[in-house]
């Protein structure tokens, strides 16, 4: 391959410090209602759930330009959340550190496997990431998430070469080239003690390393458009023998490609034009998730457009409800039918039509819900709510439509919303 081409292509991807100090992920939200009830909900939900843990850098942040720290990003781990509700409960933790590279991971993983503290600056010098102390004094906690992961995404090496940006016009081919292959030689030695940690801590974990796109099109490459794909085949090929090395020792080690996935489509793909960043852009990271899904899953799972006058997509057990009584939005609250809920989790709903009252039993818990009243009884307790259920008419029916939310925490359920995709799902 053309020596400059591959340095360039490495330095492309180094590009990805390109970001603002001040992006942070949002803090989640948890729901309101009594308090001894959402307590004992959550631990069921912790036992249940399928725990995905995201490492790396700011792919797996889900960095894009623009972004503050006001900014919800919606990448690439928030998708894998989406596919994992298909299959049951699921708890996303996300690790991705702005700026990070092979080497910052790895003394970040190697703290976290010994257990001792560790400095931000330890971890990586001049990190722009503002989060980097909370990470550094958090290995505890996330070394009990990483314990507790099914599945462990990477994301890492596109900053690694960050060191030969600044001094990339001083060096002769030859000198660029030898400087690349020690620098695809120090990730690799990097990337394997990762896995040597990550594999120690939890065993079990399914482990998706990910390879690097290359993101300049071939309206700006020109003729080494070629060169640059031959270079990011060489990052993948390093990926995929660090991957069939642990997978032929019996661990748990796969190799997501999502290079291939850019392949051609790198303008779409990314914000390399017009403003030059090379983060994905939405539908870039939806192509990373697929990658990444077809390898935990075997496939992408997607809902399709809504129908006209249908505000949300309704999930329950991983399957579409399908319905003619459309979920209805009031206050920011989802309400269903209650016969289309109670048939999709298989509960049993009783109508008392003298006070107006819907019981409903499933997995030995009980909710009353009276029409119009700002109270409900689960499992005997009182329990408050500013939506109360009502009586919709549909035509020359009245069917009854109650309030997710409190039926949900009554019952046990867990029911998590998605913005973007316009979906509730519903799990047992």
């Amino acid at each position: 391959m053309g020596i400059r081409c591959s340095a360039a292509s490495l330095l492309m991807l180094a590009a990805l410090l390109c970001f603002p100090v001040t992006f942070l992920t949002a803090e989640s939200r948890s729901l309101t209602g009594d308090q001894a009830l959402e307590r004992a909900i959550a631990v069921q939900m912790e036992e249940k759930a399928y725990h995905i843990v995201a490492l790396g850098d700011s792919i797996s942040a889900g960095y894009e330009p623009g972004m503050d720290e006001k900014s919800v990003p919606y990448g690439y781990v928030e998708r894998l959340r989406e596919q994992g509700l298909y299959y049951g409960r699921t708890k996303v933790h996300n690790y991705g550190i702005l700026g990070l590279t092979s080497s910052g991971l790895k003394n970040y993983i190697s703290a976290i496997q010994s257990g001792e503290a560790i400095r931000p600056e330890a971890i990586q010098r001049g990190l722009p990431d503002p989060r980097i102390a909370a990470f550094a004094a958090g290995i505890a906690d996330t070394r009990a998430a990483l314990e507790q992961a099914d599945l462990i995404t990477i994301t890492i090496g596109g900053n690694d070469l960050y060191s030969l940006l600044t001094d990339i016009a001083h060096y002769s081919p030859a000198e660029i080239e030898a400087k690349g292959r020690e620098l695809l030689a120090a990730y690799t030695l990097n990337v394997r003690e990762i896995l040597d940690d990550l594999t120690a801590i939890n065993p079990r974990a399914q482990i998706i390393l990910m390879d690097q796109y290359q993101p300049v099109p071939k309206r700006i490459a020109g003729s080494a458009y070629t060169d640059l794909e031959n270079a990011a085949d060489t990052f993948t090929a390093a990926v995929e023998g660090i991957a069939g090395e642990y997978a032929s020792q019996g661990k748990l080690v796969k190799a997501a490609h999502v290079a291939q996935a850019f392949k051609g489509r790198e303008i779409a793909l990314t914000h390399i034009l017009p403003g030059g960043d090379i983060h994905p852009s939405q539908a870039g990271y939806e192509a990373i998730a697929k990658a990444v899904a077809e390898e935990a899953w075997g496939s992408y799972r997607e809902n399709g457009k809504l129908k006209e006058g249908v505000p949300l997509h309704i999930v329950v057990k991983g399957e579409k409800l399908q319905t003619p009584y459309a979920p209805v939005l009031l206050h920011n609250q989802t309400f269903l039918a209650l016969k289309d809920i109670t048939e999709a989790i298989g509960a049993s709903a009783r109508w008392d039509s003298r006070s107006s009252t819907a019981t409903v039993t499933y997995g030995g818990r009980t909710v009353v819900i009276p029409i119009g009243a700002s109270q409900v009884i689960a499992n005997g307790e009182l329990v408050a709510t500013h939506n109360p259920a009502f009586l919709y008419k549909i035509g020359q029916e009245a069917k009854t439509y109650v309030p997710l939310a409190v039926l949900a925490q009554g019952l046990g359920l867990d029911v998590q919303y998605s913005e973007k995709s316009k979906t509730v799902f519903i799990n047992l």
